[in-house]
């Protein structure tokens, strides 16, 4: 795994092999980082990072500027990965070691970005029901966005915040915005 861009652009990490994990592709990370790019300056918003595993988009994140980085996840060892490099890298990422759902339940947070890398095998509903907690609790400030990273023979297009679909290889990015009130009338009229 290595950050590909940013202050740290090159660094090669080594997590443990015995991780329960997937990072996401080079690849696929540069694209959805050129994206974002245009989206926000990174260096002024705040995000949460959701199945954190190795903290590989975290990382990535810390390394363009981003100040305020939560990463989540249930794995003891994989917090314990994340949390270790981040001070050895001196970067500012607030691990939890929690279960993503009880955690999306019960934050008071409000972010601007929430990325999502739940294992490909989970059920549709898994993934929706990341989405739609996400937006029930308004977890996201004003026109913040909520990703959710997927194999490319999940459709997540249902779900009304679903705003569109980024492929790359076997991997899906989709992006999920909040909805105005206003839109919603006028979406159902």
């Amino acid at each position: 795994m290595r950050i590909i861009s940013g202050k740290l652009k090159g660094r090669r990490l080594r997590a443990p092999k015995n991780l329960p994990v997937r990072p996401t592709t080079d690849m696929a990370k540069e694209a959805l980082f050129n994206i974002l790019n245009n989206l926000y300056y990174l260096d002024s918003i705040a995000v949460i990072d959701l199945f954190a595993g190795t903290g590989n988009i975290s990382y990535e994140f810390a390394s363009r500027g981003t100040q305020n980085i939560y990463a989540i996840d249930t794995n003891y060892n994989c917090i314990k990965y994340i949390t270790n490099t981040a001070k050895e890298l001196e970067l500012n990422i607030n691990t939890y070691k929690t279960d993503v759902y009880k955690f999306l339940n019960t934050t008071s947070m409000q972010v601007d970005l929430i990325f999502a890398d739940p294992p490909y095998d989970f059920e549709v509903e898994k993934f929706l029901e990341i989405a739609d907690t996400v937006f029930e609790k308004n977890i996201l400030k004003e026109g913040g966005v909520l990703i959710i990273e997927h194999a490319k023979y999940t459709d997540l297009s249902t779900h009304k915040n679903h705003r569109y679909d980024k492929r790359y290889g076997g991997n899906v990015f989709s992006f999920f915005e909040k909805i105005s009130d206003e839109k919603i009338e006028k979406q159902e009229a």
